[in-house]
Formats: C-alpha cells, structure tokens, sequence
C-alpha cells in the first residue's frame, strides 16, 4: 500500500463528497417512491383497480394467489429443461460411449431436426446415439426399429423412454446383388403400402403402427451390414423410401449411414435415388424424397 505524501486537509474532501452524493440519493429515493405511490395504484389493489380515482381509499389486504410466469422473453426462470433432453446431458456426461455418427455426420441430421421438430422420427437401429435422436426431436414421436432382441432389453433397462420395436430380417449381405437385380423389376417401382407391395424387398413385418405414420424424417443405420452373412440393410432402404413416397403430402428427409461400403451405397442410389440426394457429409448421406400419391406422374428417380 502506497501511502500520500502530502499532509491531509483537516475536512477529508473524499469523505465528505461521498456522504453529500449518499444523502443526495437518500432524498431521490424517497422523493421519488412518494410521487409514486401517490400517482399509481397498488397493482395488488382490487379498489384501486376497479376505481382508480378513489386516492384515499384503505388499501384492501392482499390475496395469497400463486404468481404465474410472465408472458415476457426476459424471464428464463420460469422455464424447464426439457425431460429428453435432461436425461441426455445426463447420459452422456456419465458415460465414456459416444455416438457411432461423427459430429459432421450428426450435423447434417440435426439440422434438418432443428426445422422439422417436433416431428415423426423412424430410425432403423437402436444404439448409443438413440437417446440423443429423442431428445433433438424433443415433443415428437421417435421410434427405434431394431433385430437384436436382447440388445433392446438391455437398452430398455438403462434408457426405459425410448419407443422401440424388435423386427426381423431375413437376407443376408451376399445375397445383395441378387435382390438389387430383382428390386429392378416393375413390381419394385409400383408406390404402395409396403405391406401390400408385391417387391420382395419390402418389409412386411413391423408393427401396423409403424405404416400407418407419415415419417417426417427416416434415419438407416441399422440393421448389421458388416460381413457376408449378416442381414444387411437392402430391404431397409427400400422400405424407407417407399413408406416416403406413399405419404400423402409432402416430403420425408432420408439419411443412409455407412455409405462407404458396398451395399450402402449401391442401394441408396438405386432406390433412394441419386436426383434425390441433397448432401454427403463423411459416412452419411441426406435424400429428400417427396410423396408420389400428390403426383402421381413422378417417376420412381428423377
């Protein structure tokens, strides 16, 4: 501490300066909450309220009443974290296991999300990343179609909110070229309630519910696609784009993952159709499919 080397004045000018400028705003204070009150009514008044020009009227006691939240964008206490989105934050702030999809990879979904919320979701796999799909589609309906039954139970135990529904696949990986030639076939281009199709790569087996829905958005990340004798995923994304164009009205947003690899790729050309691509980012990619029944001239690809 430094201290002055001039010698002080008997009157400490600084003192004396702060006690002037504190009475000065004592008096402010009180001059104006006097004029206040004298000009405006209790808002808490039912005398005042209803007479407004009854100034000396006693003030009647005021009701214990529970204060609602303000219309008013300055008022963020009186909002909630939404239940998704709580327990996601919690989920993944406890846990070391992330998402398959890369932040890029997710961005091009979400941003889609951030439009189209809250919306129908319909994601073909049930994985670490499913929690963060329900909580982006926070006060839609987000359900998870999945083939391993013991993978959903699991799931279910830690993460009992999400909807999803085991479904069974019945190709395999190897077979891919074959039902590629067949989904060439006329039958396979025909826009139809998959149940009713008559393509053999249409899905047939999921819950009524499921076919009844317009999906807003269809994520295909699922089923097992990695080695020959695993189900692959040629039937999923020819339903997917078929539950697409049989919506009444509008468009379904379509995202294919893992299109580096063979069957990914080849099939969401064909059946998704590349005119219908919007975006690649990484491993994953965004088809904007509109509805056939609206015009019913469209060709299956553009």
């Amino acid at each position: 501490m430094r201290y002055n080397s001039t010698p002080q004045s008997p009157f400490n000018t600084k003192l004396v300066l702060i006690c002037a400028f504190f009475l000065l705003f004592l008096l402010l204070v009180m001059s104006t909450s006097s004029t206040f009150s004298k000009q405006q009514p209790s808002p808490f008044s039912k005398s005042h309220l209803s007479n407004s020009t009854d100034l000396i009227e006693e003030p009647q006691p005021i009701e214990s009443k529970p204060v609602a939240c303000p219309s008013l964008p300055l008022t963020p206490t009186c909002t909630k974290t939404p239940p998704s989105l709580a327990n996601a934050l919690i989920h993944y702030a406890t846990t070391n296991i992330t998402p398959q999809q890369t932040f890029k990879e997710i961005s091009v979904s979400a941003r889609v999300l951030e439009k189209k919320s809250p919306c129908n979701f319909l994601v073909f796999g049930l994985g670490h990343d499913s929690l963060m799909w329900a909580a982006l589609n926070h006060g839609g309906r987000t359900v998870f179609l999945e083939e391993d039954k013991a993978w959903i139970e699991q799931i279910k135990q830690k993460l009992p909110s999400l909807e999803s529904y085991h479904v069974g696949y019945e190709t395999k990986v190897h077979q891919a070229d074959d039902l590629l030639q067949k989904g060439m076939k006329e039958e396979c281009k025909v826009v139809s309630d998959p149940r009713f199709s008559k393509c053999e790569l249409a899905l047939k087996g999921f819950p009524n519910d499921i076919y009844d829905v317009e999906w807003d958005l269809i994520m295909v990340d699922a089923p097992t696609g990695f080695h020959n004798e695993a189900p692959g995923r040629m039937n999923a994304m020819y339903t997917a784009g078929l539950m697409a164009r049989n919506r009444e009205e509008g468009e379904t947003d379509v995202f294919v993952h893992d299109v580096n690899r063979v069957v990914e790729d080849k099939f969401s050309k064909a059946f998704l159709c590349e005119g219908y691509l919007r975006e690649q980012q990484g491993l994953l990619r965004h088809f904007t499919i509109p509805s056939h029944k609206a015009q019913p001239e469209r060709p299956f690809c553009p």
